[in-house]
């Protein structure tokens, strides 16, 4: 004798054997494996790991390497490869800039963090960024250390940024996601340096220090030291105050 079973008692029976395999380890390997999306020379893996589909050489931060398979090279950046200058910015910073050159075939994953990532393709640009915030560019782009004017601005975490132009790919890390806020010479824009991501490249933020945040919320106050930025352009600031001396990094 056959008996038909109610397709509602089916359904019922699909959803417990999907729900037994939710948790399964295939289910776990299967989502979190390596996408290989083929977008080019970076992409992104998730909102904070990159792939760098490596075919040739590119600069990393020294330290943001967590996994790679094929035939990979690293080397710290040359005592000289930047000139004197530079050297001399870096033994003040305590290397908190340092690059790591990465040559070869392979794929390179990359994180900082857990810090979110965001890629931007310049198209004969300039853009700098603040030190702790590069994650990796292509060799394609020419870079150079600006140190601060003011030496004060050590104490605001922010004495160093790096500076990129030209044309390529360059990935950024920041704590959440990030807003840019226009400058103009009729909207000039403060910011903290210690959530101060990048700016427009012909900008030079200026020094500010605000008496009345000092005499309200003490000499340790952050918020005591701010970036002025002036003219036409662009800063990008996240949701966060990344108090991280340079010389940690």
């Amino acid at each position: 004798m056959h008996t038909d079973v109610c397709p509602l008692y089916q359904d019922d029976l699909k959803d417990l054997a999907m729900s037994e395999r939710r948790y399964s380890l295939e289910r776990f390997l299967e989502k979190t494996r390596d996408k290989d999306l083929n977008q080019g020379l970076f992409e992104l893996e998730s909102d904070r790991m990159l792939d760098i589909n490596l075919n040739g050489e590119v600069w990393t931060k020294m330290g943001s390497m967590v996994a790679y398979t094929g035939n990979v090279k690293f080397e710290r950046e040359g005592i000289l490869s930047q000139g004197l200058g530079n050297l001399l910015k870096k033994a003040v910073s305590g290397e908190g800039t340092a690059l790591t050159k990465v040559s070869g075939k392979g794929s390179v994953f990359c994180a900082d963090a857990g810090k979110k990532i965001t890629i931007l393709e310049l198209q004969n640009e300039a853009i700098c960024v603040n030190g702790n915030d590069l994650l990796a560019f292509e060799m394609s782009l020419n870079y150079n250390i600006k140190m601060m004017k003011k030496m004060t601005a050590m104490l605001a975490g922010g004495l160093f940024n790096i500076r990129l132009e030209g044309t390529g790919m360059v990935a950024i890390t920041s704590h959440y996601d990030p807003i840019t806020l226009p400058v103009t010479p009729h909207q000039p824009v403060v910011t903290d340096p210690n959530a101060t991501v990048l700016w427009s490249g012909q900008l030079e933020p200026q020094l500010k220090t605000d008496v009345q945040f000092k005499t309200m919320l003490g000499r340790g106050s952050g918020e005591s030291l701010q970036f002025l930025f002036q003219g036409h352009g662009f800063v990008v600031v996240q949701p966060y105050e990344e108090v991280v001396f340079q010389n940690q990094g």
